[in-house]
């Protein structure tokens, strides 16, 4: 249940009051972020990290292209680039090559820093679930071959002993 709140807003000369529905304090509001799917290609071959606690992670890079019409017609490419994690098993590694068509669940995060320039940055991180591989690189045909023989996509194939905890 929300709160309502009546609150005066001056502007110059004149004030306006506007009703406002604030949440109730007395709950916690958990906010779920859902998982969503992203279809790319892969921009360079995956690399596997070994942080200081021991863990791995698969890191790679995703390019997703869209496009869209403008209100004069014209047709606008536009392409998001996403730095992908991946924590579940290293065994993907060697199929995530450059070129490579994949279709992502999990969900987005961002970052921001300051560049070696002092510039500001920020990019966006894509916090990887489930990875389903669509070959189109230079080992399409492998990847063709093990998706087949092994039925799914590569999140539902992890073995107890692949996970990080």
């Amino acid at each position: 249940m929300s709160v309502m709140k009546i609150i005066s807003i001056e502007n110059g000369n004149e004030t306006k009051q506007h009703l406002l529905s604030l949440p109730n304090k007395s709950k916690k509001i958990k906010s779920k972020s859902k998982d969503m799917n992203i279809t790319g290609r892969l921009t360079r071959n995956a690399e596997v990290r070994t942080l200081s606690s021991e863990k791995q992670v698969v890191n790679f890079s995703v390019a997703v292209n869209d496009s869209y019409r403008n209100k004069h017609g014209e047709r606008i490419e536009q392409t998001t680039y996403f730095d992908c994690a991946y924590w579940l098993s290293t065994k993907v590694a060697s199929l995530l090559t450059k070129g490579t068509l994949v279709e992502l669940t999990g969900r987005i995060g961002t970052r921001a820093w300051t560049g070696k320039d002092g510039e500001p940055k920020a990019g966006l991180n894509f916090h990887t679930s489930n990875i389903k591989l669509h070959g189109g690189g230079r080992r399409a045909e492998t990847v063709q071959a093990t998706e087949q023989s092994e039925h799914s996509s590569i999140g539902e194939q992890v073995m107890e002993d692949d996970l990080p905890f």
